[in-house]
Order: C-alpha cells, then structure tokens, then sequence
C-alpha cells in the first residue's frame, strides 16, 4: 500500500494531531503524580525524564529525518510512543515507570521534530508562524481537555488507565499517518552526506534568527514548564485542592492559550512579528508579577496564581508558534537539524529550571507556592529583554540583508 503524497491541505489536519501528542503525554498525566507517588514512591522523577528524554533525543533525530526523511522516522517515532505507554501502565516501580516514560520521551522527540520540520517543508518561511499558530491551537484543544480527563480517569479508574488512554491516542495517530502521511522532505543533491551532519550544526548557530526565535521559545516554555511541574504539589498539596478540581487549573490556561494562538494568527497579518511578540512578552511578565504578588499578600489563595496563570499563557500562545517557526524559516534546507536544537534548547532549560525549583518543595511546603513563582517572573524577564532589546536588532539586520540582496539583483538584472 502506497501511503499519501502529504499535501498542505492535508498535513494542515494531522499537525494539531501530532503536536497535541505531547500535552496527552503530559497534561493527563499531572492528576496522576500524588497518586504514583503514594503507590511508588516517587512521581517526579517519571515526568522529568520523559522531558530529558524528550529533549536529548531531538538531537540524533532531526540528523536523522534530514538524511532518510521525515515519514519513517514519525511511523517509528508512533509506534514507539504507544509501546512505552502500555510498558508504563504496567510498571511495577518507580525506576521502571522512569524509564518507560524516557522512552516515551524520545518517541515524543520523533514525532515532533518531524511534526514541525515537515512545515517547513510544505509552506514558505512568511507563513510558517500562521501555520504553526494553527497547529498549536488544536494542541491548546487536547491540552483543555487532557487535564480534566486525566483528573477523571484518576479518581475513578487510577493512575495506569492515564497511560492506557496515551497508548490508544498513539493507535490512532499511527493509523491516520499510515495512511495520510507521505514524505515532505525535497531530497538536496547537493548535499555531501559526511560534511552536512558537521557543516549543518555550525550553520543553525550561525544564524542570528536561529538564536533569538530559540531562546524565545526557550524562556516561555521554561516557565510553563514550571507550572506543569510543580502545579499539582502547589495546589492539591499546598492549597489542598481535590486531585479532579485541580484538573480545570491547567484545562483553563490551555483554554486561554487556545484564544491566544487564534488571536496570534491575526496579530501577525496586521502587527507584523515585533509588535505581536512585544504585547505577548507585556502579557507574560504581567502574569508572572501577578502571580508573585498573590503569594507574598495571599499565600493561601489560588486565586491570583490562576489570574496569573492566565496571564503567562496567553504570552505563551504568543510566543510559541513565532519562537518555533522563526527558529527554523531561515534554515529549509536543514528544517530537521534546526527544529530538533531549538527543541533540545527548550527541554534542556525547562529540565535546569525545574530540577532546580523542585529542590524547595518539601513535605511541608515552607516556602508556599514561590518555587513554582519565581521560575515564571525570571521567564517574564527573559522574554522582556528578548522582545525589546534582542529581536528588534535581529530584523533590523535581516532586512538589511534582504534590501542587499535585492539591491544586487537589480545591479545584475
């Protein structure tokens, strides 16, 4: 059986889908953690290192989709996701449960550095924001539900049929893409395949656009990554929050970010990318000093947390499809290798930062809700100075460029 040219009509249905494999492997899996914790001992550790996982693994991976293509990478990529997800609801440890979800994490990496590099294959660098603002909607979609659903399945059936139902949301992505999924990637003659796995990497950080577009995606995604991290604890430990009402915390915030990604869309037509980014990076650092007020004046109210919250991701819905799809518009020919640093840079700062936060949650939760707080106001800040400072010099360089080469080419011509 022949599988589908993927078009861009097509490929428009799947990348919600496929981008959405990521919150259904996390977001349904908060509720889940004091139960895991209760029954394994220890919760944590299962998420953090599917995140490492998740993070290391883009690296040989975007290598790889760029030499052999992006479609048999995803199918494996699937394949795996749904074996480690059965492997997981069976796990009679916590060591165990870790490694399973490492394993995930690396399949997560799969699907997602093809996921993001096949947009650069199918649409010009102009609308790959556009195109990812879309994608990352219908993630935001499955992110609002995951968290309640998780909830749901943990208070009524327990903490393994979370990683059942990750397995048959993989089921069925691997049957669509089996079927509708066909290779994106232009082969490039060119190319010498010794020199461009080395020439490739200096090339991605050679690129000023690569740098600025990554570390923004980098700073909002560290401090979701927080959120996500130490939320459960805060609220269900700290605030003492039923494990199914604390599920519509992070369902609210997916559902703001959902809004923020259709508004992105519109902003971008008419704003232009400076402009959008600059009132996502004010929405953030508002919700992060929000957030921080709310624990020094109401340390026992989840209220401004929430408002805050709200806040941050609506930067966040912002900020991730112009991060993701600005690191990699520069670079098409070497789409895999750039989409899997700026994924590695994004995991390896939200693994740093949340290691480090985690350190001040203890079983009496002395220092509230800050460890939680803090690594979203020092995320507000980064983004500010990206915003304001660092990106304006970056377009400013590269339409200089642009005005060079056609300059050049009226001289030729």
């Amino acid at each position: 059986m022949t599988p589908a040219t993927a078009t861009p009509i097509g490929f428009a249905l799947l990348l919600p889908l496929l981008l959405a494999a990521q919150p259904m492997a996390t977001d349904s899996y908060l509720s889940a953690l004091p139960a895991i914790a209760a029954e394994l001992g220890s919760a944590s550790t299962s998420l953090t290192m599917f995140v490492l996982a998740f993070g290391v693994a883009q690296i040989p991976v975007g290598s790889l989709a760029d030499r052999v293509g992006r479609r048999p990478v995803l199918l494996c990529g699937l394949a795996l996701y749904v074996v480690a997800a059965l492997a997981g609801a069976l796990a009679p440890s916590a060591a165990l449960l870790a490694g399973v979800r490492a394993v995930q994490g690396m399949a997560m990496a799969a699907i997602l550095v093809c996921s993001r590099a096949a947009v650069r294959d199918l649409y010009p660098a102009h609308e790959g924001m556009h195109v990812m603002a879309r994608g990352l909607t219908g993630l935001g979609v499955v992110a609002l539900i995951a968290p309640v659903l998780g909830a749901f399945i943990v208070q009524w059936a327990g903490w393994r049929w979370v990683l059942v139902l990750m397995a048959v949301y993989g089921v069925v992505l691997l049957a669509m893409c089996w079927h509708s999924f066909g290779e994106t990637r232009v082969p490039q003659p060119a190319e010498l395949p010794g020199a461009a796995a080395q020439g490739g990497v200096r090339e991605v950080f050679a690129s000023r656009s690569f740098r600025v577009w990554t570390c923004l995606s980098a700073s909002t995604y560290g401090g979701i990554f927080c959120f996500l991290l130490l939320s459960p604890m805060v609220y269900i430990g700290y605030l003492g929050l039923e494990p199914a009402l604390y599920g519509w915390i992070p369902s609210f915030g997916s559902a703001i970010y959902i809004c923020s990604t259709t508004a992105c869309r519109r902003l971008l037509y008419r704003w232009g990318p400076l402009r959008t980014v600059r009132l996502g990076a004010m929405l953030s650092i508002s919700g992060a000093l929000i957030q921080a007020l709310g624990a020094w004046q109401l340390p026992h109210s989840a209220w401004p947390l929430m408002l805050g919250h709200a806040f941050f991701s609506m930067g966040h819905g912002i900020h991730q499809p112009c991060g993701q799809a600005g690191a990699v518009g520069d670079l098409p020919r070497l789409a895999g290798r750039a989409v899997s640093w700026s994924g590695f840079t994004m995991m390896a700062v939200a693994f740093c930062v949340g290691q480090l936060a985690s350190r001040f949650i203890d079983e009496r939760y002395s220092h509230g809700a800050w460890p939680m707080v803090v690594p979203m106001l020092a995320a507000g800040g980064a983004i500010v100075l990206i915003a304001f400072a660092w990106l304006p010099r970056v377009l400013a360089h590269q339409q200089q460029q642009q005005q060079q080469q056609q300059t050049l080419k009226e001289k030729s011509t």
